[in-house]
């Protein structure tokens, strides 16, 4: 369709963050339109069939742990717009290369589930099985207030709340019967202090740097207890994670907003210090009467589209100190199979063989924190070892009947650590040795058990996905950068000093994940300025 020269309200850029905030302006009762770079919206929440015909790979955003939680989900009904979900009943898992028996933990659809966690663990040492089922009980009961505090700005500092953030941690540690010098501990710390078993440490380190909890990091402790209460809670989308990405569009769709694809943004227009609209590649301009709001990356946002001329110093300052990476840096593999991994230690609990996320290739926490450390000082980490996803175990709509497709993350250097040629060996390679360690852990994952193969590096994150430096939540989640810092203290309200320009990306509070959080949040904003009307605060569910 030919573009409209005006809207109301301009989102640059079709993320899912972009697309929740659109989803609840147009239904506000502003006329909004989505600009996406690329030929489909969604961003990071892709599916593709990048093996070989009929294996569906989600090569980045993989579960969906907010589905319980997420706003639009709810007050858009996106399961009839196609977005639905299976729950696995073996949500994570660690194997061992010796067979000794692996950890499960099973989802929390069912009490008894909780029991079957537990005997997992118990394998290996009851004190830490009551411990963590103890742990795990008691984030559940939070989980309302975990939950309303992504769903909502960052709390700001007041001279009785100095740090809000610090202080709502001691309140947790205080509730769960913990030392409030927890917090100040790095993950594997934590880990040590709470439990004895290497093989559970193994396991909850490699999730914990999933989450974005850097090992390396401290006083980030009781993040690493935190998303205790976001485990037992993976879903897996059927027929691919684009089918919520869809869902989100045929949202909007439905409200009346527009959307234009392969239309890339490349210039905010401005009226003094006051954002008017935006210039597509091919020169055209579109008029915004009330508001743009970018899910772009901010430093290509406000440096190239804004333009550093058109920014106060301070804020020039600010956005090209805002760091990006190492830590949530990712490469993805994928692999078509003719049969799923068999796992030695599948002969203590058969389980392992069908559990949602396994971790593979680690036997130690050692193992985990050189590998962590070889991606985060710009090596291509030694370890070739991977958190997993055979997701036609689960869907068949992922493979050929008879066949399976894995998918599986490797944390990397930053993409600019390495050269565009040195990637492509990277993508050349790394399979080969993933494949030749895996074989190690389940004996069937040979190369004779591979149909075809693919190797997705950070650059190609950065390239197609614009998540900068491959990191999947556009800027380091380190502690000047959380929370009501995040992603700096002038920005942290997801305005910017730009008159009528926000900002939604993964770099905003409360930071990346497939939760629509950061759209949902602006839009909060958006309606205080703008004086639309604050549905949220006549809800139940307290955000």
């Amino acid at each position: 369709m030919s573009i409209k020269k005006e809207y109301d309200a301009i989102i640059i850029g079709g993320g899912h963050m972009g697309l929740t905030l659109g989803a609840y302006l147009q239904r506000a009762g502003m006329q909004t339109a989505i600009f996406e770079r690329r030929h489909e919206e969604g961003s990071a929440i892709f599916t593709s069939e990048c093996t070989a015909p009929g294996f569906l790979h989600n090569l980045h955003a993989q579960y969906m742990e907010f589905m319980d939680w997420m706003p639009i989900y709810f007050d858009f009904n996106l399961e009839q717009l196609g977005a639905r979900c299976i729950y696995p009943h073996a949500q994570s898992g660690i194997a061992f290369s010796d067979g000794r028996p692996p950890i499960i933990m099973y989802s929390r659809e069912h009490p008894e589930n909780l029991d079957k966690t537990y005997k997992s663990i118990a394998e290996y040492s009851k004190h830490d099985a009551e411990t963590f089922v103890d742990l795990m009980r008691k984030m559940l009961e939070m989980e309302n207030i975990y939950a309303a505090g992504i769903y909502s700005p960052a709390v700001q500092p007041t001279p009785e709340t100095p740090n809000p953030e610090v202080q709502a941690m001691e309140v947790m540690a205080e509730y769960l019967g913990l030392p409030k010098f927890i917090n100040g501990m790095a993950p594997p710390d934590v880990y040590d202090y709470l439990f004895e078993t290497d093989e559970l440490k193994t396991l909850l380190n490699r999730m914990s740097v999933e989450w974005c909890q850097p090992l390396e990091r401290e006083g980030i402790g009781f993040g690493s207890i935190g998303i205790f209460g976001i485990y037992f809670n993976w879903r897996l989308m059927v027929g691919g994670t684009h089918s919520l990405a869809h869902a989100m569009v045929m949202a909007g769709v439905n409200e009346g907003m527009d959307f234009y694809e392969s239309s890339e943004v490349v210039k905010i227009l401005l009226d003094g210090k006051k954002a008017v609209g935006v210039r597509l590649l091919d020169g055209t301009e579109i008029k915004a009467r009330k508001l743009v709001v970018s899910n772009a990356d901010m430093k290509g946002t406000m440096l190239r589209m804004v333009g550093e001329e058109n920014l106060s110093p301070l804020w020039v300052k600010r956005v090209k100190d805002f760091q990006i990476g190492p830590s949530a840096v990712l490469a993805s593999t994928a692999l078509a199979l003719h049969e799923a991994p068999d796992y030695k230690s599948a002969k203590w609990n058969p389980d392992i063989n069908k559990t949602f996320y396994t971790v593979v290739g680690f036997d130690t926490t050692k193992d985990i924190i050189e590998y962590c450390m070889d991606a985060v000082y710009g090596r291509i980490p030694r370890i070739p070892g991977a958190g997993t996803w055979v997701n036609s175990l689960w869907d068949p709509t992922y493979a050929p009947t008879g066949k399976h497709s894995l998918t599986g993350w490797f944390f990397f250097p930053k993409a600019s650590e390495l050269t565009r040629e040195e990637w492509e060996e990277v993508r050349t390679t790394h399979n080969d040795k993933f494949i030749r360690h895996f074989e190690k852990w389940a004996p069937n994952m040979t190369w004779d058990n591979v149909i075809d193969h693919y190797f997705y590096t950070p650059q190609d994150q950065e390239d197609e996905m614009r998540l900068m430096e491959g990191d999947f939540f556009n800027g380091a989640v380190k502690l000047h950068q959380r929370g009501y810092n995040r992603p700096f203290p002038e920005a942290n309200q997801y305005r910017t000093e730009i008159e009528c320009l926000y900002l939604c990306g993964p770099h905003m509070h409360p930071g990346g994940g497939a939760s629509g959080a950061v759209g949902y949040n602006c839009f909060k904003i958006i309606a205080e300025d703008f004086g639309l009307d604050k549905f949220w605060e006549k809800l139940n569910r307290g955000y």
